[in-house]
């Protein structure tokens, strides 16, 4: 894996002797710079750095560890983090040479508080309207309509409006279409709507937010808020290697060829993504946040001499089309179709400001497949064929053979008829038999 000696060209006119020798050179990994006890390690770093002209682009290091055999640095490229310690210490930061063992360091930020402020704030006005007596449906309906609205959107009303109302771009029917009863606002719903508003949205994850929202309709789950959802930080922890990694080596290596460059970004529009207990949706809209991130870097490694090569509308191609999600519940798949479009308008908003140029996708003529259904009950193949299948992923519930109910019960029975001895596995095991049959394309005994 790694040479001593390793002979490169060093920096020219740069103040350190150095006999261009790199002490030991991992291609594309590791950059090693030793000294006697006691030398400067501020010199050796800079020494290290001094031989990057002469190394490859692609085997450049992503890390350069110096060293007195009294003292590490370890320097991260990637995040242009540094860490010092002591010999006697390595014990305590062993961690930063997993990579010797093949670990990879995984960057993941931390839930923005702003998400349990806003999902708070939507709850005192779930409760003051339910206080007073709009509630069950109409409720739910009503708030995820002003969930949407708070990103900033709106929907047209009728076609005699006052001409600057009127200016305002058609959104989409479907949100809408279903008439309500009227919620009579009192003065403290006012208040709790406005407070809302005045939260900056445009900071706000809407996968997280989505399962925070739900938990504000449940009064046993509010006292614990955000306790019972995947944190954007474990899906992450599940996406990057499960796809996400690969893609962005993938775009490493053609970014340089146009050509290529250009077929890796209709790849990406071929890819389909299935979470068959997506609840709120969190899985499939950062999975949606994370490529179009990556069709942004791809965008911008298609520029031409400051000039994109056709118009921004007709190369953003990643749409919302591609993720797929069953959902037992009627009102989490309701979020989680609207969370994939919300993120679609940050996306969107990210793109404009990017090129300077304003692309939004109103009206949404696309539309995500979200069902709401039983997954154990369902088909898989007639939601998405399993050959156009390119990633399942999700967090299906636990529960165990004594905590499940006579309904759950019944639904793994058909699913484990042919194995013996089934009846003693969790609710989530259902999910994984189910998904084995769909990757092989057979038919399981459920839906035979």
């Amino acid at each position: 894996m790694a040479t001593f000696e390793h002979a490169v060209k060093k920096l020219p006119g740069l103040k350190v002797k150095t006999d261009g020798f790199v002490d030991l050179f991992w291609p594309g990994m590791l950059l090693v710079e030793q000294k006697s006890r006691g030398k400067n390690l501020d010199v050796a770093l800079t020494q290290a750095l001094s031989y990057f002209p002469g190394i490859a682009e692609r085997d450049l290091p992503q890390l350069i560890i110096v060293c007195d055999f009294a003292r590490f640095r370890v320097h991260r490229l990637t995040t242009n983090e540094t860490f010092e310690f002591a010999l006697k210490d390595l014990h305590k930061h062993i961690k930063l040479l997993g990579f010797v063992a093949g670990y990879k360091v995984q960057t993941i930020q931390p839930q923005n508080p702003v998400n349990i402020k806003a999902a708070e704030r939507m709850g005192r006005l779930h409760d003051a309207l339910k206080a007073s007596g709009y509630s069950g449906h109409p409720l739910e309906v009503l708030l995820v309509r002003l969930l949407f609205c708070l990103f900033a959107d709106e929907p047209k009303r009728s076609q005699a409006l006052d001409e600057q109302v009127a200016a305002f771009p058609y959104v989409n029917g479907k949100l809408f279409s279903e008439p309500l009863p009227m919620a009579d606002f009192t003065a403290a719903m006012r208040e709790a709507l406005l407070d809302a508003c005045a939260l900056d949205w445009s900071s706000i994850s809407p996968a997280i937010f989505g399962s925070l929202f739900q938990s504000i309709m449940d009064d046993k789950a509010r006292r614990n808020l955000g306790a019972h959802y995947t944190s954007e930080e474990n899906i992450l922890k599940l996406i990057k290697p499960l796809f996400l990694d690969e893609l962005w080596a993938e775009f490493a290596k053609v970014k340089n060829n146009k050509n290529r460059l250009f077929e890796f970004h209709k790849k990406l529009r071929t890819l389909t993504f299935f979470d068959p207990a997506c609840g709120c949706g969190n899985f499939l809209v950062i999975s949606y946040r994370e490529l179009r991130e990556l069709e942004l870097a791809v965008l911008r490694a298609s520029i031409t001499d400051g000039q994109m090569t056709l118009d921004i509308h007709g190369l953003i191609g990643i749409n919302v089309d591609q993720f797929y999600g069953i959902e037992i519940e009627e009102f989490p798949a309701q979020i989680a179709q609207v969370a994939l479009w919300l993120m679609d308008h940050q996306m969107n908003l990210r793109v404009s400001e990017e090129f300077g140029l304003y692309f939004a996708r109103i009206p949404l003529r696309t539309s995500p497949h979200i069902v709401h259904g039983n997954a154990l009950r369902l088909d898989w193949n007639e939601m998405l064929p399993a050959e156009r299948c390119s990633f399942v992923l999700g967090n299906p519930p636990f529960v165990g053979k004594k905590e499940q109910d006579a309904d759950q019960k019944a639904d793994l029975a058909p699913v484990f008829a042919p194995i013996s001895g089934s009846g003693v596995l969790d609710l989530v095991a259902g999910w994984y038999v189910k998904a084995a049959h769909y990757l092989r394309g057979e038919t399981p005994a459920s839906t035979a």
